[in-house]
């Protein structure tokens, strides 16, 4: 492993590398973090001594195909948790917490489910859900509506649509003027903020720097159902979303809220797809409470 901070690898047991960043105590409580897409371990709250003065060690991954993160053909979601434990039991970490935003979310969702007995607590801000319930991704925008069809039905033809049209190399500043006006107004006031922009700019320039086939590739696994059953998560989960998410309808944490027995929704009134810039250490100190029965 690298000695940067905020760009660390793993060699894996297959010979891929996984990227990933990590900030806060190496003793203190470990929380891995999944971003969005094409987000990548750059991708993290401002205001480092949020977490630290909660005591949490957050460790944020690129997933295979972004950042420093080798692609990994064919992959599925249930692949994920592997990787996941790979990083854990090189930096000697037993047990911990995981927590992703919009298109990580799916992630934390196969973690939940996957490796119950090393997550301790698993959080979903501002998820994807499954695109299995058309009343739900009818409510999505009308071109992701599109490249769902797109994946299903001509999966080969997303890869070359996405480096035209949403790839933020040809164009960062467009990409980012793109993400604002397709936000509603709660996000913009958080767009607005210079820290927030200077931060996800080279971050989405990160998870495209191998291209878009990543970013592809992630587009055909949320098309299709994610291959495991919701109602068998075992852990706590915590769901966050703001009523006013123009990004992800609210009506898909409802829909994954029904079929999760441990779960809490969290709807967040007058908020939208970046709420965790507002609400980071509220998600923390829930995501680190200890399991119940157990002692802090």
């Amino acid at each position: 492993m690298s000695a940067s901070k905020t760009d660390q690898t793993l060699r894996l047991a297959d010979g891929r590398q996984l990227g990933f960043a990590e900030y806060g105590d190496p003793q203190d409580k470990p929380v891995f973090f999944f971003p969005g897409g094409p987000s990548t371990r750059l991708f993290h709250h401002p205001n480092h001594e949020i977490a630290i003065s909660l005591g949490a060690r957050i460790l944020i991954l690129d997933r295979p195909g972004y950042g420093l993160s080798t692609f990994q053909p064919g992959r599925t979601l249930l692949d994920w948790p592997a990787d996941v434990c790979e990083l854990a039991e090189a930096l000697k970490i037993d047990t911990f917490a995981v927590a992703g935003i919009s298109a990580g979310a799916p992630y934390v969702a196969a973690c939940a489910y996957k490796i119950p007995d090393r997550v301790t607590h698993a959080s979903l801000i501002s998820g994807v859900g499954p695109t299995d319930l058309e009343s739900d991704t009818q409510k999505l925008y009308r071109k992701r509506q599109r490249a769902i069809t797109l994946a299903r039905k001509a999966p080969w033809l997303l890869r070359p649509l996405i480096w035209l049209l949403q790839n933020p190399r040809r164009d960062p500043e467009r990409y980012f003027q793109n993400t604002f006006a397709e936000s509603s107004p709660p996000d913009q006031d958080i767009l607005s903020q210079p820290e927030i922009k200077a931060m996800l700019i080279p971050n989405w320039l990160e998870g495209v720097r191998q291209g878009v086939r990543g970013f592809a590739w992630e587009g055909v696994i949320f098309s299709h159902p994610w291959g495991f059953p919701l109602e068998e998560i075992s852990v706590p989960v915590s769901i966050w979303h703001g009523d006013m998410d123009a990004c992800m309808p609210l009506s898909m944490a409802e829909s994954l809220a029904q079929s999760i027995p441990d779960c809490k929704l969290r709807v967040i009134p007058g908020e939208g797809h970046f709420l965790l810039f507002k609400y980071w250490r509220e998600i923390l100190t829930d995501l680190l409470q200890p399991p119940t029965g157990v002692p802090s």
